[in-house]
This record gives C-alpha cells, sequence and structure tokens, in this order.
C-alpha cells in the first residue's frame, strides 16, 4: 500500500482546491493510495484557522476536510525516527524546521510513505521519499 502524506502546504491547497491538489489526491485514490497527513501538520492548520479573520469557517472546512483522510500520530517509533533525522541533521549541519523533522519522521516510521510537499528542506532528510505537486 502506498501513502502520501500531505504536508501542511499541500494541505492548504488540498482544503482550498488550489494548485490542482485535489485533482491529484483523487488520482492517487483512483491508483491506490492512501492520502493523509499527520498531526503536527494538523496542529499548524488549526493555528491557522484560529488565527484567520474567517476563524468559525476555516474550522469547519479544515474539520470536513480531515474526516476525509488518514491522519497519522507522532507515536513511539516516529518519535525514535524523529531522534535519528535530527542527530544525523546535526552532523552535517543541515537545519530544518522542527515540524518538518516530526513529518520526516512519521513518514519513515510508517514505511512506503512519500511526503507530498512544496518545500525542498525535507529533500535533506536521509530515506525520505519526497514529491512535489504544486507547479
Amino acid at each position: 500500500m502506498n501513502r502520501l502524506l500531505l504536508d501542511t502546504n499541500m494541505m492548504g491547497h488540498f482544503i482550498n482546491r488550489r494548485r490542482g491538489v485535489d485533482v491529484r489526491v483523487r488520482q492517487a485514490r483512483s491508483q491506490g493510495a492512501v492520502i493523509g497527513t499527520c498531526l503536527p501538520v494538523v496542529c499548524e492548520l488549526f493555528f491557522g484557522a484560529e488565527n484567520s479573520a474567517t476563524r468559525d469557517k476555516n474550522r469547519r472546512r479544515l474539520i470536513r476536510s480531515l474526516s476525509a483522510i488518514t491522519c497519522w500520530p507522532l507515536d513511539r517509533n516516529a518519535a525514535e525516527e524523529y531522534g535519528r533525522i535530527a542527530a544525523d541533521l546535526k552532523r552535517r549541519g543541515r537545519k530544518i524546521q522542527q515540524i518538518d523533522i516530526q513529518v520526516a519522521a512519521i513518514a519513515l516510521s510508517l514505511g512506503n510513505c512519500t511526503v507530498v510537499t512544496g518545500d525542498t528542506d525535507l529533500t535533506a532528510v536521509t530515506g525520505l521519499t519526497v514529491e512535489n505537486w504544486t507547479p
């Protein structure tokens, strides 16, 4: 089973039907992929909704969109991956955001999971498969 984990920006495009991400999600599903995100991304999305001028509308859209996809947790296996990734990046002198390390750790702990992002920082994570769905 192929898993596709949408990062925060891709989830924003999915929720708002921008840049063809919603179309790509439908195509991937039709080919048997499981589409999801992870709890650190959900945290960022709820922050964005709470901090917006149209809070209630954005919260409703977010909740509705989350009900249509899988949401993977940051569990013990992902925590171990996080430690390995963070140490590797530090040894190489490569800095990326903590939330990106969490997203990468969750994806790697799942196995057969590709992170869908427009962020090139995630390509620095050894062993992580990354795709960019935005033109």
